[in-house]
């Protein structure tokens, strides 16, 4: 009798532990979305995969108006910049003319989740404090987000603990194995916004594009299983720029993690499934039947397999 007393409570202790470790996880969290909403900073990161890294440079701040400014460049290659107004975000490339769209965040590196509700995401993982370390000469505390299931990866990240900003994140497989990581190599907060956030609030962005809305457009394919929690934010017929073979686009996201599935009619009919790993990224394509699929996105392969064997005539579609 004793001895099933003292399993209940150790059990029950090891429960409260994890629930306390969830909560501190949580509260880590939120912090680094206030703080990624609401700091003036600019920081300097290195996205490091595959043996090559991708130095960026990133200004954020909040003007008079309260309205959030950011800017982001790529800083090796031709220079590639992303500015956002508020709710304008604008793109600034080479070889293409600058153009404007609707959005409250800058699509790159850092997921746009960080700076959300991060229990959106409470369903399909759960977020654990484990510890302190030092990054960037900084008090960090480590948090990882972990998948409820297998088909997506783990995401950890080390948080400042003076500012609650990153200083470092990592994707990392349930073996352990590190894909890919963004090492943080300067960050400095300041009381008001840098000069060239200054110089981007009194800018004129180029103007906004008009998307088609393509949601309503019968589809001929479809996608019949997708991980848990995935939904389907967008969607589109395009042709390709090479080869000028039209595509069926479609784009899901399960609040971290996007996933791009590409339809098309092939010259081929059958090959072989084949795939690459870009870091913690999967570009994966097979033909079956005259069909080409091509799955892309931060997940397993087997992941990635089962998304594109899945893929079928939708009925609605006209097929």
């Amino acid at each position: 009798m004793k001895l099933i007393s003292s399993l209940l409570l150790l059990l029950s202790t090891s429960f409260s532990a994890i629930a306390m470790e969830n909560e501190q996880a949580e509260s880590w969290l939120k912090r680094l979305s206030q703080s990624l909403n609401t700091l003036n900073f600019n920081t300097s990161f290195v996205v490091v995969k595959n043996n090559q890294a991708e130095p960026y440079h990133w200004f954020h701040g909040v003007d008079e108006t309260n309205t959030e400014l950011e800017i982001l460049s790529l800083l090796n290659g031709p220079r590639r910049d992303v500015l956002r107004k508020g709710q304008v975000v604008s793109y600034i490339e080479p070889e293409l003319p600058p153009y404007s769209v609707n959005a409250n965040h800058i699509s790159g590196p850092i997921p746009a989740i960080y700076r959300q509700d991060i229990t959106a995401l409470i369903e399909n993982y759960e977020f654990i404090s484990v510890g302190r370390s030092r990054v960037l000469g900084k008090s960090a505390q480590l948090i990882r987000i972990v998948s409820r299931d297998g088909h997506r990866f783990g995401h950890w990240l080390w948080l400042d603990m003076e500012s609650g900003l990153p200083l470092k994140m990592a994707l990392i497989t349930r073996k352990g194995q590190l894909l890919e990581q963004i090492q943080f190599t300067h960050l400095e907060i300041t009381e008001k916004p840098a000069e060239s956030l200054n110089q981007l609030a009194n800018a004129e962005l180029p103007q906004v594009l008009t998307l088609p809305d393509t949601e309503k457009q019968p589809f001929a394919w479809q996608v019949n299983w997708l991980p848990e929690g995935f939904e389907r934010i967008q969607s589109n017929r395009h042709r390709v720029t090479q080869t000028k073979q039209p595509v069926e686009f479609m784009l899901f996201n399960d609040g971290l993690v996007d996933i791009s599935v590409y339809v098309n009619p092939s010259a081929d009919k059958q090959r072989p499934m084949e795939y690459v790993m870009n870091g913690a990224t999967v570009v994966l394509n097979q033909v079956n039947n005259g069909i080409e699929v091509s799955v892309v996105g931060k997940i397993p392969s087997v992941t990635a397999k089962a998304i594109a064997d899945s893929i079928a005539p939708n009925a609605a579609g006209g097929q």
